[in-house]
This record gives C-alpha cells, sequence and structure tokens, in this order.
C-alpha cells in the first residue's frame, strides 16, 4: 500500500473529521488548537518533527477506516522507522493533541451546560435534583418527598490511587488554557481582539508542549494532597454551595432568597490521600497528621476570605436594619475578647452593625487559622452559631434578601466542609492489624509497625480535638474476613491510648473485597453488631452502620460479570438484613475509573441498586484522573453531583425500587446461568499454566511500577508469577494499555451465549437495570478496544492458546453487546459518547503501535536496543494513551 500524497492526506483527515458529526464550535476549537500544536511543532520541535507526525497521523487514520491488515502494517512500519529520540517527540505530540482534544470537549460540554443553566424543562428526571424531586412528590406525596430531599446525602470520597498519568505541571498548563479558550469566546462574541487571545493560547500550547509529560520521581503522600486541595480550591468550594442554591432557586421559584432555604446541605467530601496506608508504607501517622493540617488551613483561609468579602458589602445602617439584642450581645462579647481589632473595625464601619460582627467573625477565623486559642473559635458549631445570630438578626429587621443571600452560602459552606474540609479517612489491612495484635497480646513491645499502628489511632485522638469529631473517624478495614478483624481495632485503640485514656470515636467499617467475603458479608455483620464497641456506637449514631464493597478485587477474582452479579447480590442481602434488624445502612462503594474496577456512569449505576440499598445515601471513591474529569471544572462539577444528588434521590423512589425489584425475581435464572458460565470461561483464562507470566509480557504491566504514577507500589510484594497479590489497579491499567481492556468484558460474551435466548435478552436489557448498566459499560470498553493492536500485543507472549482465547471471546461479547444496544456497531445507540471515542481511536492507535516498539524491543532484547530509551518511550506512550482514552483506572 503507497502512502498518500499530500491532497490525499488532507482530503483522507477532512473526510475523517467530518464524519465524527462534531457540533461546529467544539470543531472548531479542535481545528484552533490542532493549528496551534502544529505550529509549535514547527518551531519549537526538532527538523523535520511535524511531517513525521502527520504521517503516523494520515496512516492511522487511514489504518482506522478501512480496517485491512496492510493499513495497520504500514502505520506500525513508520513507527518503527523512527529513531528513538524522534519516536520519543511523536509520542509527546500526540500526548499534547489528547490533552487539547480533552480539553475542547470538555469546554463544549461547559457550553452546553451554561445554555441548559439548570431549566427544568431541559433536564430529564434523572439529570437534576429538582427534577428528581417533582417526580419523586408526584409518586408519594409532597410531604415525603421533602423528607427524603432533606435526607439526601451524597459523600464522594478522594482517593490517591496511581491512574492520573499525567503531572500536575501539565494538568496547570491545560487549566489555563481552558481559561484562555473561555477568553477567545468572549472576544469572538464581543468584538474584541481575538488575535491577542490566540497569540496566548499559542504561548501556553507552546508552553505545554515544552512541559516534561513524566514525573522524575514518584510523588510523596503529601504531594498527592496538595494535588487534591488544587480541585478544592479552584472548584468545589464554590461549586457546592452552588449546586443548594440552583435546586432552591427551583423549588422556591420567585421567593427564593427572601426565605429560609428548603434544600440542606447533602454533600460531605472525605479523603484517603494521606490516609490510606493498606500496602502503601510511605503513609505514617506523620503524613495523616500533616494532610489533615493541610485540609484545614484551605478550608479557613476560604471561610476567612469568603467571610471578609460578605461583611465588607453588608454595609447596612443601623436606622434601616437594627441590630437584634442577640446580635448586639455577640459583639460585646467579641469586642472584649479582641478589643483592638473591635475598636478598629467600628472606626471603619460606625453605624453597620451587622458589617461589624461578620468582619470580626472573619478576624476571628483567622486567629483560628493561626491557632490562636484565645481569640480562634473552638470548633465549627461556635462559627455556625454566630453566623444563624447575625442571620435571624437580619431576618428581625425586615432584610431578608441579606439574609439569606451570601450569608447563607457561607452558611451551606461551613456545614458542608466544617474546619476540616473532608474527613480524613484511615485504611489498613486486616492482616497487618492481626499481626500487632498479637504481638500486644503476647505481652511483646510493639515493633516499628506495631508502634505505627497504635501512633494512627493516637492521631486520630489529635484530630479530633483540634479539628472536631467529624475530622476523622472512620476507620476501614482492607480484606475483613471475620468479625474479629473488625473488633481488633476498637482493642488495638485501648492499648494505643491507655487503660485509662479517652478513646477516639471510631466507625470501623469493613470492606468485602473478594467474591467469598461478599458472600460471607451479612453473616459477619449480624456478628459483629453484637460487640460491645459496636452496639455502643450504634446506639451513639442511631443505629447507622457503613459498608465498604470492594469492586477490584472482585473482578478480578472472578471476572467483570460474575463480579458483578456478587456485588448485586450482596447488597440487596446486607440491606435486607439492616432492614430487618433496623440499621440505617449505608453502603460505601469503592469503584475506580476503569469499567473493570466499577466505572462508568455513577447515575445509571446507582438506579439499577437493589431495593433499600440506597434509601437516599451513596457513598463513593473517586480516583485518580476521575477526580479532576468531574470536579475539574465548576460547572461540570455542578452538573455531576447534580445527576448524582437525583439519581440517589430516585433510587429509592417506589417506581424504581419496584422496576429493580421485579426484574432481579424475573431474571434470576439468566443471573445464574451467566455467573456460572462466566465464571467458567474467565477461570478458563486466569487459571491456565503460565498465565501470570504471560500477562506480564503482554503488557507493560511490569513497567508500569516505573512509572511515576502515585506514592502507592503496585504490589504487595510477591512477583508476577502470582497474580494473587497484584493490586486491582495495575491489573486494569495493564489491559487497558494493550488496548485489550480484558478486565471491564472478559466473559459476558460467553455468558449471553450460555442464556442464548436473543429475544428474551432483548427484553431483559430493556427491563433490567443491572443488566443494561453492565452492557453498556461493555459497550463503551469494547469500543476503546481493537482487534488488530492488540493481536500485536497479544503475540509477544508466545502463546497462541491465551491469545486465541481473549480474542475468541472479545469477538463474541462484542456480537452480542452490538445485537442487544441495537444498530450495527457498538454505541450506535449513544452518538455522543460513539463520537468521543472515534475522535481519538486512531490518535490512540499511534501511541499504542509506538508502545509496541518499545516493548517489544524490552521484550526480545533487540540488538542495538538501548533499554532505557526504549523504556521511557514506553513510558511515554503509557502516558498519552491514559489521556487519549481518559477512564484508564
Amino acid at each position: 500500500m503507497r502512502e498518500p500524497t499530500r491532497t490525499e492526506a488532507i482530503d483522507l483527515v477532512g473526510r475523517y473529521e467530518a464524519g465524527q458529526e462534531i457540533p461546529e464550535r467544539m470543531r472548531a476549537d479542535v481545528r484552533m488548537l490542532g493549528a496551534l500544536l502544529g505550529r509549535v511543532l514547527r518551531e519549537s520541535g526538532s527538523s523535520g518533527l511535524y511531517d513525521d507526525v502527520e504521517r503516523l497521523r494520515v496512516a492511522t487514520i487511514q489504518a482506522y477506516t478501512d480496517e485491512t491488515p496492510e493499513a495497520v502494517a504500514r502505520a506500525a512500519a513508520i513507527a518503527d522507522s523512527f529513531t528513538v529520540r524522534r519516536a520519543e517527540e511523536v509520542a509527546r505530540a500526540f500526548t499534547c493533541y489528547f490533552h487539547l482534544v480533552n480539553l475542547a470537549e470538555e469546554h463544549q460540554r461547559v457550553r452546553v451546560l451554561r445554555e441548559r443553566d439548570g431549566r427544568p424543562e431541559k433536564e430529564a428526571a434523572s439529570d437534576s435534583v429538582a427534577a428528581a424531586y417533582v417526580r419523586l412528590a408526584a409518586e408519594t406525596g409532597d410531604d415525603t418527598a421533602l423528607a427524603r430531599l432533606r435526607a439526601l446525602r451524597f459523600h464522594p470520597v478522594f482517593t490517591a490511587h496511581p491512574t492520573e498519568a499525567r503531572r500536575r505541571a501539565v494538568s496547570s498548563s491545560i487549566r489555563r488554557l481552558a481559561a484562555l479558550l473561555e477568553e477567545h469566546d468572549a472576544s469572538m462574541r464581543n468584538g474584541a481582539d481575538e488575535r491577542r487571545a490566540e497569540r496566548r493560547m499559542l504561548e501556553e500550547v507552546d508552553t505545554l508542549w515544552r512541559t516534561a509529560p513524566l514525573r522524575a520521581e514518584k510523588p510523596s503522600p503529601v504531594d498527592e494532597v496538595r494535588a487534591v486541595m488544587a480541585v478544592f480550591d479552584e472548584t468545589l468550594y464554590t461549586a457546592v454551595p452552588h449546586v443548594y442554591r440552583r435546586l432552591d432557586d427551583a423549588l422556591q421559584g420567585p421567593a427564593a432568597g427572601s426565605r429560609a432555604p428548603i434544600v440542606k446541605p447533602f454533600v460531605r467530601l472525605g479523603t484517603w490521600v494521606g490516609g490510606d496506608r493498606d500496602g502503601n508504607p510511605f503513609v505514617t501517622a506523620s503524613v495523616t497528621r500533616k494532610a489533615a493540617a493541610i485540609a484545614s488551613e484551605h478550608v479557613l483561609l476560604g471561610l476567612e476570605r469568603t467571610a471578609s468579602r460578605i461583611g465588607r458589602g453588608l454595609t447596612l445602617d443601623g436606622s434601616t436594619t437594627p441590630a437584634s439584642d442577640a446580635l448586639a450581645a455577640l459583639w460585646n462579647r467579641m469586642k472584649a475578647a479582641d478589643d483592638e481589632a473591635a475598636r478598629e473595625i467600628a472606626k471603619r464601619s460606625p453605624d453597620e452593625p451587622h458589617r461589624r460582627v461578620l468582619l470580626l467573625i472573619a478576624r476571628k477565623l483567622q486567629a483560628t487559622r493561626e491557632r490562636d486559642a484565645d481569640l480562634g473559635y473552638r470548633e465549627p458549631g461556635q462559627f455556625l452559631a454566630e453566623l444563624r445570630i447575625v442571620q435571624d438578626s437580619l431576618v428581625a429587621a425586615g432584610a431578608p434578601r441579606q439574609a439569606y443571600g451570601h450569608l447563607q452560602q457561607l452558611l451551606w459552606q461551613v456545614e458542608t466542609f466544617g474546619f476540616h474540609l473532608a474527613e480524613l479517612e484511615v485504611r489498613q489491612h486486616s492482616a497487618v492489624h492481626a499481626k500487632v495484635l498479637a504481638a500486644l497480646e503476647a505481652g511483646e513491645q510493639p515493633d516499628e509497625q506495631g508502634e505505627e499502628v497504635l501512633e494512627v489511632i493516637r492521631t486520630i485522638a489529635f484530630l479530633q480535638d483540634r479539628y472536631g469529631p467529624a475530622a476523622a473517624g472512620r476507620y476501614i478495614v482492607s480484606f475483613t474476613q471475620s468479625a474479629d478483624d473488625l473488633a481488633a481495632v476498637h482493642r488495638l485503640a485501648r492499648y494505643a491510648m491507655g487503660p485509662d485514656a479517652a478513646l477516639p470515636v471510631l466507625d470501623v467499617i469493613p470492606l468485602f473485597e473478594t467474591f467469598a467475603d461478599l458472600q460471607a458479608a451479612p453473616a459477619i455483620l449480624a456478628e459483629i453488631v453484637e460487640h460491645p464497641e459496636f452496639a455502643r456506637r450504634l446506639e451513639q449514631t442511631g443505629r447507622r452502620l457503613e459498608v465498604m464493597l470492594g469492586y477490584s478485587d472482585s473482578s478480578k477474582d472472578v471476572g467483570p460479570v460474575a463480579a458483578t452479579l456478587a456485588l448485586y447480590e450482596a447488597q440487596a442481602r446486607i440491606a435486607a438484613w439492616a432492614q430487618e434488624v433496623g440499621i440505617e445502612l449505608t453502603l460505601f462503594h469503592g469503584r475506580g475509573g476503569a469499567l473493570g474496577r466499577g466505572g462508568g456512569p455513577a447515575n445509571s449505576a446507582i438506579l439499577a441498586q437493589p431495593p433499600h440499598s440506597v434509601d437516599g445515601r451513596f457513598k463513593l471513591t473517586e480516583q485518580g484522573e476521575v477526580i479532576f474529569a468531574r470536579y475539574g471544572d465548576p460547572a461540570i462539577a455542578m452538573r455531576h453531583i447534580d445527576q448524582v444528588a437525583a439519581a440517589i434521590l430516585l433510587a429509592s423512589s417506589p417506581s424504581n425500587e419496584s422496576r429493580n425489584r421485579a426484574a432481579a425475581e424475573s431474571y434470576a435464572d439468566i443471573a445464574v446461568t451467566m455467573d456460572a458460565a462466566s465464571r467458567e470461561r474467565f477461570f478458563s483464562l486466569v487459571k491456565a499454566e503460565g498465565f501470570a507470566p504471560w500477562f506480564a509480557r503482554v503488557t507493560p504491566m511490569e513497567e508500569l511500577g516505573q512509572l511515576a504514577l502515585g506514592s502507592r507500589p503496585a504490589r504487595r510484594g510477591l512477583s508476577v508469577e502470582s497474580l494473587a497479590d497484584l493490586r486491582a489497579i495495575p491489573w486494569v491499567f495493564a489491559w487497558t494499555q494493550a488496548r485489550i481492556n480484558l478486565a471491564g468484558w472478559f466473559g459476558l460474551g460467553t455468558a449471553l451465549e450460555a442464556v442464548g435466548d436473543e429475544e428474551r435478552l432483548r427484553t431483559a436489557y430493556l427491563q433490567w437495570p443491572l443488566l443494561r448498566t453492565l452492557v453498556d459499560n461493555v459497550a463503551m470498553s469494547l469500543a476503546k478496544t481493537d482487534t488488530r493492536i492488540a493481536r500485536r500485543y497479544l503475540d509477544l507472549g508466545d502463546r497462541d492458546d491465551l491469545a486465541q482465547i481473549v480474542l475468541d471471546e472479545m469477538a463474541l461479547t462484542r456480537s452480542w453487546v452490538v445485537r442487544l444496544t441495537g444498530g450495527d456497531e457498538l454505541l450506535a445507540d449513544k452518538p455522543i459518547l460513539q463520537r468521543a471515542v472515534k475522535l481519538r481511536s486512531p490518535y490512540v492507535d499511534a501511541l499504542s503501535l509506538l508502545q509496541l516498539r518499545a516493548l517489544t524491543a524490552l521484550r526480545d532484547d533487540v540488538e542495538g536496543s538501548d533499554d532505557d530509551e526504549q523504556r521511557r518511550l514506553l513510558l511515554l506512550s503509557v502516558s498519552g494513551v491514559a489521556a487519549g482514552l481518559q477512564n484508564t483506572g
């Protein structure tokens, strides 16, 4: 096959991009950003780089569109022809392109959201809390719907799992480009200097190109804490109260802002960053203290600035808006404590009582942040009480709009974030507790690991004392296999604090991860709630209990299909048990970004949960690149929170629970057949002799451990001769990098084939939310695979038998998914998602071919090959593929 001429290449690329049906404004953004990158490559890249990038780009587009073996072979030949140095440059160029396309797509999403502007008539019932509330009220009546709305709770927990493959410096550059793209839009609308905006974007694209894409070394846990803080500072601090405000506006209509809000804050943040020590020796008690201090500093500074800004604007004269007796008394107390500051504020606000108090409140927040015990607040409840005195005084003085305007948003921020920002959760492996406890009970002095376990509990006590009881206290026990695993934490707490000291408040949470543990969960829970410490805590909390479910290890244990069914069954049994014994259950979902780890759209997954397993409360982990994708932009963050909260509200509606219950009963036989068939098929692969080293050879799993993604090691200790101790994240990440995505779909084709009844399966797909969610997620996973690329990775293993099992199952699963979802190709029923995948796929192919070239050289010990150079090329391609596929881990 000959290489196309320049004219033919331009025509090919143009026809391909035109066929993706991209919205015109997004198409313009992609073209502009792509042109800016092309100019940077010509100006800043080495001689001939731009032409080589274009050659490979055209070749992969041609291979993607005509699907002949010759076409992909020609693209591979181009990738192989580059020197290693040139291949690195080309990989970096494609990675930059993905960052720019992702930015353009995100910018388009923000445009669409602004056009909707939260108007209920433009929303589906499951897309906004306001629309969901209207639908729920129609089913249950206004009083019940209002009670459920006020009890609503969405609890995302940020984790530092190593799937965010790009450096923070790269993320910062992209955020600056996002702001410049906004300015560019404004310059077009307002007729301002468009060329100036493009010049500044060109400068930033050049910065992005020149920024090293790989970290020189792994980030420390404290680095990971600071990265998450950027999301809080730039997005969540203001986005969360705006979600409450928009909902209250929708529910109260013209009266909104002039009377007390209907909405109660329903978002609570958690974090494992700096607290999750399971298998991560770098997270110590000292790191946990630092993480809490950093978070508190950020939120207190935000509250201080907000209180000061609102105070400066509250210029209400005492003659028009007199102070209540309670406000006057508050001022006198504050003045006595901080006379010098009070006199200075009074001089600037001579007869503005509300302004004076709020400015002095800001001063008290500064003292709290600086740890001035004489002037600062002891805990956020004191701060809230004083804000409510100001609010009540404004209402009594006839100024409700000032009371329920910006001041209300500050109240919402305090109720949501407190003085700690996000509850710092601790996680540790049950085996560590057992080892330490056995030594202590044998009368031995604790070793280094034992002392660290005890110091963590003392740290929790310190954090509760310093930042309030909501700052810490949830303690997750991973690989919980018995009630003793949970009781051990309370016994360790007594050793840590001493026989007479007060114990910290501990909510010990079991994490059921493997298939066997999920099945045993109800019996373990029934036993542990009888334990004295658990029973006492249940009474203190109104019989509230939290249980965590792990998606990753169960999927690695029995395959994605059987794991999905096992998780549903475990949730149904745990929820039924909780109902029976009168426990208010919160299920905590340990989901990742990739489909093999419970990823996919959260709102559709919530609506597919078993009856009573949600009941208005939903908690989940947000990991890696998902944090920045969902919460990195304010408009997208508000949309995500609104959608998830709407699904939480609707999940427990009579109609949704009835539908899920009826479907589970109607299709129970299908579930049994799918479970058995998928597990047998999965075991035929992963239990085959030599599978583990073959897996390590056909994917870049070993090399991923050398990529400075996160502070956590990729394995808990064993070699690739055994998968038992391999973390689920690199298991998923490695299959994704090989363009196989096996962890997200393997076994579904065999499971559906075992059922066989296509008409009944189509009906089940329409009526059974669990199957629909599973099939839709697999469709997305398969759409990001490429059989021809996958075959090249599998060829590295020299095991045709195992490779054929993978390829046969991929083809079978693809066939069944297309038949169930309709159309003649994957994602035909989801055109926006299909467009996003197709827009990126040829460019991901280019990076995959460069990765294959490096991996082949490393695997085959190619003569004259510099392993360090090849390894760097491979790691550069890993970063690029992650940017192109987006949900990698």
